[in-house]
């Protein structure tokens, strides 16, 4: 639960990000403002104005993927997303007219969150294996420990949550921990998703046509490519094993016969598998979130785990895939 017995005023709270970055508090990023901001921020610099930009999209159902505070492609994917859902020209840059938009949500975007019992008694792993035949000995894929866990429920990149905290015991119920205020799951019946291959998004529109929600998303590379046409959702299925099979998917290590990995968010598919009509390929999560829009697939689409859950509430079987 979240906890309100720990007054924002009380925690002041100074990080910092690499070198020369600005200085970040708690007041800093709930207050920050688009025209105190600098759009010249140097690439890998976390800023208070991103990190609560990244809130405020990811509240409005446009993810940039993992909270991170730093300036990249997904947030641009993720306003140029906002912008589209709101009829504003979309060029994926913040301006004026955009925030204006996006500012009408004037809640607090970092809160503070009290680890509980039920936090640490969650079934947690030192060490996940990469080869594919050692996963298959496990029965259980999760995280590595509640602070990995905490950085997907709040949908932050776990360095983040390390540098707000940094003096935080993870492992200790009853700490108090700075969080991302993240909203709850998009309400709609989404009747079509179209998958922009060269934007690296995922689309979700509703039953008139209207953008519900979007996402950043892995797509896959030349040598393992995204399917193209169109095809329809065949299943939704949440915590999903993975069945491997070198002769339809793709090898993996030294791994030439069928392997059946078990489910978990660490799994080859995190949360979520959204089985596609087009055989072998799907709509799934990752156990690498700050790698999606970043890096290709085997010819998937990859989503964090927190998008792909959301999305897997609002699909459901026989609604159409569009590659573009």
């Amino acid at each position: 639960m979240r906890n309100a017995a720990f007054p924002f005023a009380l925690l002041v709270l100074t990080i910092f990000g690499p070198a020369g970055a600005a200085e970040l508090t708690l007041e800093a990023v709930n207050s920050a403002s688009f025209s105190e901001s600098d759009n010249r921020t140097s690439p890998g610099t976390r800023d208070p104005f991103t990190i609560r930009l990244q809130v405020l999209l990811d509240r409005a159902h446009v993810s940039a993927g993992s909270i991170d505070g730093i300036r990249g492609e997904n947030l641009n994917k993720a306003v140029r997303s906002f912008e589209e859902l709101r009829g504003l020209p979309a060029d994926g840059e913040i301006d004026e007219e955009a925030w204006a938009a996006l500012e009408q949500d004037d809640g607090k975007v970092l809160e503070v969150y009290e680890i509980s019992d039920g936090d640490l008694a969650a079934r947690y792993l030192e060490v996940i294996p990469e080869d594919y035949s050692e996963m298959a000995q496990m029965d259980w894929l999760g995280f590595r420990g509640p602070r990995e866990m905490l950085a997907e429920r709040f949908h932050m990149d776990e360095s983040l949550l390390e540098a707000l905290n940094p003096d935080a015991d993870f492992t200790k119920p009853g700490t108090a921990i700075v969080v991302a205020a993240v909203g709850g799951n998009a309400e709609a019946n989404v009747s079509k998703i179209v998958i922009d291959r060269s934007g690296g998004r995922l689309l979700a529109y509703g039953t008139t046509d209207k953008l519900e929600a979007a996402y950043p998303a892995t797509i896959g590379s030349a040598e393992n490519p995204t399917p193209s046409g169109s095809h329809t959702v065949k299943a939704v299925v949440t915590e999903p094993t993975y069945s491997y099979n070198p002769d339809l998917n793709f090898q993996q290590g030294k791994n030439a016969e069928p392997l059946e990995i078990p489910a978990g968010p660490n799994g080859p598919v995190g949360l979520v598998w959204i089985d596609l009509s087009k055989p072998t390929y799907g709509i799934h999560g990752t156990p690498d979130p700050d790698l999606v829009g970043k890096a290709p697939s085997h010819g998937c689409v990859r989503l964090t785990n927190w998008d792909a859950l959301e999305l897997a509430e609002l699909v459901r079987r026989g609604v159409t895939v569009e590659f573009q």
